[in-house]
């Protein structure tokens, strides 16, 4: 998904010119963006867009891209701390789209350490590849705890590797062990993991050889 996408569905799907007035606002007035962005929800709607994106989220992605560039990193960061759960997950979705680099990562370990699914599946999206290995690891078990499907992972079968395997394994023995059931595509990404490693080795035995 691009803005551009995200604003040529904007404009196939609402009548409203709430939005395009808002955008040359924030553009000239930067400071207006907290209002606005808050606004989103009430002005535009909350309705499915396309592809995985509700009407506000929409909105408030394009916002954020209508600041001048060398501010966006740090409203990015202002609109998430001070957000409800709906702008958080905006701005989560947005970074991807935005030119921050990797400064908003910290949003990222904020969110994954929060019990919102919804935030969590956001922060695992494309803009996950900015976190370093140890940490992604961390966020694909805290998918699989919270039972998410591991669809919403970005890149997972690029990334995925055996200390993943070894981590995932012991999550996986433990819920076993509890009684507790374990989400078919959990089991299924260990099961490849592992027979890619080790010729279809247990968890346990992978977590040996480790």
């Amino acid at each position: 998904m691009e803005l551009d996408d995200l604003r040529a569905a904007f404009a196939a799907k609402t009548g409203d010119g709430w939005l395009a007035a808002a955008l040359d606002r924030v553009s000239g007035e930067p400071d207006a963006v907290g209002r606005l962005f808050a606004a989103a929800g009430r002005r535009v709607g909350r309705a499915p867009l396309t592809a995985g994106w509700s009407a506000d989220e929409a909105a408030r992605a394009l916002l954020l891209a209508a600041l001048p560039a060398d501010l966006v990193a740090e409203r990015a960061d202002t609109l998430y701390r001070f957000g409800d759960a709906a702008e958080k997950r905006a701005v989560l979705k947005a970074l991807p789209l935005l030119p921050v680099g990797a400064a908003a990562v910290p949003l990222l370990h904020d969110a994954i350490r929060t019990n919102d699914t919804r935030l969590v599946a956001a922060a695992v999206g494309p803009y996950a590849r900015h976190l370093d290995q140890p940490a992604w690891r961390q966020a694909v078990l805290k998918c699989v705890f919270m039972g998410l499907p591991l669809s919403v992972v970005h890149d997972l079968d690029v990334r995925a590797d055996a200390e993943l395997a070894v981590m995932l394994g012991g999550l996986v023995d433990e819920r076993r062990a509890a009684g507790r059931d374990v989400a078919a595509d959990a089991v299924e990404l260990l099961a490849g993991l592992t027979a890619g490693a080790g010729g279809g080795q247990t968890a346990t035995e992978a977590r040996k050889e480790a």
